[in-house]
C-alpha cells in the first residue's frame, strides 16, 4: 500500500469514527448517517482498489526486471553490431545498414 494512500485511509476512518460517535451523542448536525455510510463505502473502496494494485504492482515487478534485463542486451548486442560495422565501413555507407550516427 502506498503511503500516501494508507495515511489518508486511516484519517477518514478515524474521522468517520468520529462522526459517528458525533451523531449518537448530539444527533446530526451537519453530517449525516446516510453521508458517512457514503463515506465508509467510499473507503472500503479505495482500500480494495488499493490491493488490487499493490497485487498488480508484485505481478509488474519481475516482468519489468526481465524486459530491462533484456533491453540491456539487446543494447549490447546493438552497439557491438554498430561499433563492427562503423569500423568496417566508410561513413557514408553506414545509412544503408540503419546508423544514422556522424562521427
Amino acid at each position: 500500500m502506498s503511503k500516501t494512500t494508507e495515511i489518508q485511509i486511516e484519517k477518514s476512518r478515524n474521522l468517520i469514527e468520529g462522526l459517528r460517535r458525533h451523531v449518537r451523542e448530539m444527533g446530526e448536525r451537519g453530517v449525516s448517517n446516510n453521508e458517512i455510510n457514503e463515506m465508509e463505502n467510499t473507503v472500503a473502496m479505495l482500500s480494495e482498489a488499493n490491493a488490487e494494485v499493490d497485487r498488480l504492482r508484485e505481478e509488474l515487478t519481475p516482468k519489468v526486471k526481465k524486459m530491462n534485463d533484456l533491453m540491456t542486451l539487446v543494447k549490447a548486442s546493438y552497439a557491438e553490431s554498430k561499433k563492427a560495422l562503423k569500423g568496417y565501413y566508410p561513413q557514408e555507407r553506414w545509412p544503408d545498414y540503419g546508423i544514422s550516427d556522424k562521427r
